[in-house]
């Protein structure tokens, strides 16, 4: 498969047009945003939400077939993309559902489960980052494989948050008493 530049916005006398390069990167903030929802949304209702995770794939390997295609020229070349990405998601898939096995989900929760589908997204999305070539695809790999610890520091350390909140809320309210009393 030949080489192609990634694809650059229009130019108006050297200045990048911002229309164009934000409508590039929709699909990759969609990404970014979809998966966080997900994650959030079963933080919030502790439920395995498999149909969810399973269009996020779909997404992702229309995004990753997208890039793909725009970055190839011949017929044979457009189908190389459409065939390795079908078999890289449609292999995610198999394993995604393997985790949402009644087997699997006897010995985990919805937070766990949810990590783990995260992790796998995150590897997808990294791995057909690399085929594609497409570094934004490839950071959004990055983000997401980052934010699984992050997630489990932020749901470990919820109470010492919310108490250190308390405490510069009273904190505030206190100085803002004495401002106006004094």
């Amino acid at each position: 498969m030949s080489e192609v530049a990634e694809p650059t916005a229009p130019t108006d006398g050297g200045k990048v047009r911002a229309g164009g390069l934000v409508i590039r990167e929709i699909p990759f903030v969609a990404i970014l945003v979809l998966t966080v929802l997900g994650v959030g949304y079963v933080a919030m209702t502790r439920h395995a939400i498999p149909f969810y995770w399973q269009g996020l794939a779909v997404f992702i390997a229309v995004v990753a077939i997208a890039i793909g295609w725009r970055r190839t020229e011949t017929a044979g070349e457009r189908w190389h993309v459409i065939w390795t990405q079908c078999l890289h998601w449609g292999a995610f898939l198999v394993v995604m559902n393997l985790v949402f096995l009644p087997s699997v989900q006897a010995i985990t929760n919805a937070d766990a489960t949810s990590l783990t589908i995260l992790l796998l997204l995150a590897l997808g999305t990294f791995t057909a980052g690399v085929h594609t070539p497409s570094w934004h695809m490839c950071f959004n790999g990055v983000v997401m494989a980052l934010s699984v610890p992050a997630i489990a520091w932020l749901d470990q350390s919820a109470l010492l948050m919310a108490l250190g909140v308390l405490v510069v809320l009273s904190i505030a309210v206190a100085l803002t008493w004495r401002r106006f009393k004094g």
